[in-house]
């Protein structure tokens, strides 16, 4: 499977997608959020530290760019590129290190860094639907492959 369409119903409902991401997730990742502003990227993101056991507080990393979590067994750096003027300057923030193959990177925004970004595992959209959102799930590896069918699953 390399395309789920998943419905979302409400803000739990988003945040819930998160979670099951987290439980279904293969580390290393690298994956996409793409959508509106407000469309729930950042819930999305909440969604996923909850799911790895995280209970503070999950912010937009808008004004820092990337927003790094500590788990037991690995690290997930959640980065927010809207207000990127220039690529280049992911270059300055060392940018590489964070893709270290070992690690899940989140990223918001990632049209606002081409170039300098790794391909995506799994790049998610998310688009409003009537009262709600959708969100389209699109599978770029094996391992995100994977994921999409266990979240079909569910």
């Amino acid at each position: 499977m390399t395309e789920l369409q998943y419905p979302l119903a409400d803000e739990q409902a988003t945040e819930a997608l998160g979670a099951v991401l987290a439980k279904h997730q293969t580390l290393p990742a690298v994956i996409y959020l793409h959508g509106d502003l407000g469309a729930g990227k950042t819930t999305l993101s909440r969604g996923v530290m909850r799911g790895f056991g995280h209970q503070g507080a999950v912010k937009s990393p808008t004004y820092t760019l990337v927003e790094p979590y500590q788990f037991a067994e690995h690290q997930v750096y959640h980065f927010d590129l809207y207000r990127l003027s220039d690529p280049e300057e992911l270059e300055f923030m060392g940018i590489r290190e964070y893709f270290d193959g070992r690690s899940l990177c989140l990223v918001e925004w990632p049209e606002c860094g081409q170039g300098l970004l790794p391909e995506a595992d799994l790049e998610i959209t998310l688009r409003y639907d009537g009262q709600g959102r959708m969100a389209t799930l699109l599978a770029h590896s094996e391992t995100a492959k994977r994921t999409l069918e266990a979240l079909s699953a569910n």
